[in-house]
């Protein structure tokens, strides 16, 4: 059963690689970032588009990197939609707990649903040079929402 589901992550992340969800330059983007993760050569850029409400209307991004990488992009930009972003903030910080544990016992129970969305991702612990490629996205994310022009470093 465990290596089923393995496999089916593995299956997750590789169809999120091959196709990313929101690839693409968002021309209406409120807030843009760039990232990059000097260790692997992986590149990207940030763009949302803040509603009236404060909530992100659309997220989107482009840029190069391993399959690991543009997955975590690409479910990252399928799962802050129509979060405030306080809550793309907390959703950003569970993820980086699961990233390098493999579980987020402490996240809040209200991101139960976006957590196991996220989960495919969960197996990059094991390998630890491969956490900075499935966080390098959330990363990018939060001097997006701060409205940094810094450059996202994911070390």
């Amino acid at each position: 059963m465990f290596d089923d589901l393995r496999d089916l992550y593995q299956e997750v992340i590789l169809d999120h690689g091959r196709r990313p969800r929101n690839f693409r330059r968002l021309e209406n983007a409120t807030r843009h970032a760039k990232g990059d993760n000097p260790l692997c050569g992986d590149r990207m850029e940030l763009f949302l588009a803040l509603g009236e409400d404060g909530r992100i209307a659309d997220a989107a991004f482009q840029g190069r990197g391993c399959a690991i990488s543009v997955a975590s992009a690409s479910l990252m930009t399928e799962t802050v939609r129509d979060k405030t972003p306080d809550q793309a903030r907390a959703l950003g910080a569970a993820f980086r707990e699961l990233a390098m544990t493999g579980a987020c016992p402490h996240c809040d129970p209200a991101l139960a649903d976006d957590m196991e969305r996220l989960s495919p991702l969960s197996g990059v612990h094991e390998f630890p040079s491969r956490v900075k490629c499935a966080t390098l996205a959330w990363h990018t994310l939060n001097n997006a929402l701060d409205g940094s022009a810094e450059e996202a470093r994911s070390e």
